[in-house]
């Protein structure tokens, strides 16, 4: 088990486009510009009970919607990135 998250703690989450996602990215999904709120993995202590409790994946706020949160972002057809926000962390 522990090999296996491992293996995925090495994994960034990439848009079908191939950009990294990373938190406070511009976005649209389904058409809605919307921001990435955070990105879950198992490397970061920050997120540790959220990903006991979810798994991995990215939060998103797109307002039609709220709150989503996709735990397979890179399979979303209707996310797309915008613009990288200036104040979004680079690691």
């Amino acid at each position: 088990m522990a090999r296996a998250m491992l293996k995925f703690s090495a994994m960034m989450f990439k848009y079908q486009s191939g950009v990294e996602i990373r938190a406070g990215d511009h976005i649209l999904y389904a058409a809605e510009p919307g921001t990435i709120d955070f990105v879950t993995t198992p490397d970061n202590p920050k997120y540790a009970w959220y990903v006991e409790q979810h798994g991995v994946g990215c939060m998103i706020l797109v307002a039609p919607f709220g709150s989503l949160f996709l735990d397979h972002p890179q399979d979303e057809e209707d996310l797309e990135f915008v613009s990288r926000s200036e104040s979004a962390p680079i690691a």
